[in-house]
């Protein structure tokens, strides 16, 4: 048997966690900064390699393009905001003795006449090396960012900036074709003509990048902090209620709504009840013709927001090969296990155990059981009366890749129902209604499950017995071993009713002798 025969044999389709493992270790903590024409943002990658928690996230609002395609120079103010950014970040890093803190620029340094003397000032100041990256280089790296949060995933990366906008495409993790454009709302406040101008001169560059790109009818993902600010926007006029960005899905009506939507708007009543920034806000509406444009031209299947990016990008970098191939959410979760369960590792063992109550879940299904199974005693500290909430909101709310929002409430809703026989009401009810009935019932199942294999969390070395479910019969056979025979007490014993019940099933327990 060979060694991914034996890891599969062993660890299921999800392989063995990697946190002992060396590449693991030296990823265990990375901080990048990304000079943008906006923007200057450190970023401190912390916990699981492949599916970092954000240990340290800043920004500062510089706009280092603003009036670059007029001046040709930085904006002076942007200039001096950051290089006191870049001292910030210095002495932060050295604070949190990160091994080598790496900083890339994009557009606005690399177009502007006085872009290598601030580097060289950067390097006087701070001893950092700014790294310019071209336009198609920033493009990969966007790319890449997206391939943290969707291994595997296929379509259109758009990434805006303030002063360019690129656009890469990404099959079977690999990133494929890049261009770039000028097309960043800090330019087109340049272009002359007004609006009539502006749009005229985004559909004319939109044209010449569908000649260049060629049809890209699959996924657009949107990168970028003005995707995201639409976004935002396009959540409100909707009503949705789950406020977290990354895998939100935007429909081609819906983008046109929204953008028809801000231009109506006064910016400022739409800034403070999205809770926008006023310098983003600005930009907003430069972003919104371009995305109108962008999506009328591709006519993409579906839209998704990605809040991986660069930053992001330059993490997958660093990561070797098989460490990029492994499920982010799987790790992210095992990386909570093993911080912050009472028995790491019986997760795998729950998972084996509560795994024939599904025997039509298909490879995306089982990752969900799989998630749930691993997260469910991290929440242990929480106060007993809102223990089950807890688990809901953080299910929910986590910053974590390779999950949609379905998906969320999906896990959420399981991890729920591990502390909780009911969900009515309640403030999340909102919420369940992402996922249709049969969802929220197979949710509660799998908690309910979860919540009765519990019971017997005494050791992560034996299973734990076996259910066979029989669902034409509506019929649940369950078989303890006898060292398990006295674990099976009156609350085990209720908590098992609890789940025949929400399977509509007849139940039936041997003890092995």
């Amino acid at each position: 048997m060979n060694e991914s025969s034996e890891i599969v044999a062993d660890w299921g389709p999800f392989g063995r966690p990697l946190f002992d493992d060396a590449d693991a270790r030296a990823l265990s903590r990375v901080g990048v900064v990304d000079v943008g024409s906006n923007s200057v943002r450190m970023v401190v990658f912390d916990g699981a390699a492949r599916s970092p928690a954000y240990f340290f996230n800043e920004k500062i609002m510089c706009a280092l393009g603003a009036g670059l395609s007029e001046t040709g120079q930085l904006n002076p103010t942007g200039r001096t905001r950051a290089v006191a950014a870049m001292r910030r970040f210095k002495q932060l890093a050295d604070g949190m003795e990160l091994p080598h803190l790496t900083v890339v620029a994009t557009a606005a340094v690399r177009d502007a006449k006085d872009g290598p003397d601030f580097c060289a000032e950067v390097l006087r100041e701070t001893g950092l090396t700014i790294h310019v990256v071209d336009g198609r280089e920033e493009a990969r790296l966007s790319a890449q960012g997206v391939l943290l949060g969707w291994p595997g995933a296929y379509g259109l990366i758009c990434d805006i900036g303030g002063s360019s906008m690129e656009l890469a495409e990404i099959e079977d993790g690999a990133v494929g074709k890049r261009v770039t454009s000028d097309l960043g709302p800090l330019k087109l406040k340049d272009i002359p003509g007004g609006r009539r101008g502006r749009k005229a001169h985004i559909k004319e560059v939109v044209e010449r990048l569908v000649e260049e790109m060629g049809p890209q009818r699959d996924r657009l993902f949107l990168v970028g902090g003005s995707w995201r600010a639409i976004a935002r926007i396009d959540m409100m006029r909707r009503g949705y209620p789950l406020k977290v960005q990354h895998e939100y899905r935007m429909s081609i009506k819906a983008v046109q709504d929204t953008a028809k939507y801000i231009e109506l708007s006064d910016l400022e009543s739409l800034r403070t009840n999205c809770g926008v920034s006023s310098s983003r806000m600005a930009l907003v509406p430069y972003a919104a013709d371009v995305l109108a444009r962008l999506v009328k031209t591709f006519k993409p299947k579906d839209i998704a927001i990605s809040s991986y990016g660069i930053r992001e990008g330059m993490l997958y970098e660093q990561m070797p090969q098989r460490l990029r191939d492994r499920d982010p959410l799987i790790e992210a979760c095992r990386f909570a296990e093993a911080k912050d369960a009472r028995l790491p590792g019986f997760g795998k063992t729950l998972y084996d155990f509560v795994l024939p109550l599904f025997p039509r879940a298909d490879h995306q299904k089982r990752r969900l059981i799989k998630a749930a199974c691993l997260l469910h005693d991290v929440s242990w500290r929480a106060h007993p009366d809102y223990r089950a909430e807890t688990c809901f909101e953080n299910a929910t709310r986590a910053h974590l890749g390779g999950l949609r929002h379905t998906e969320r409430v999906y896990l959420g809703l399981a991890l729920m129902h591990r502390y909780s026989n009911k969900r009515q009401g309640g403030r999340f009810k909102a919420l369940f209604a992402l996922i249709d009935e049969k969802q929220q019932a197979e949710a509660e199942i799998l908690g309910k499950a979860m919540r009765f294999g519990a019971m017997l969390m005494v050791t992560n070395k034996a299973p734990l017995g076996q259910i066979q479910w029989q669902p034409r019969k509506r019929e649940l056979h369950l078989t303890l071993p006898q060292a398990h025979a006295d674990l099976f007490s009156e609350v085990a014993q209720a908590r098992l009713n609890s789940l025949c019940s929400s399977l509509d099933a007849t139940l039936d327990v041997k003890i092995q002798d």
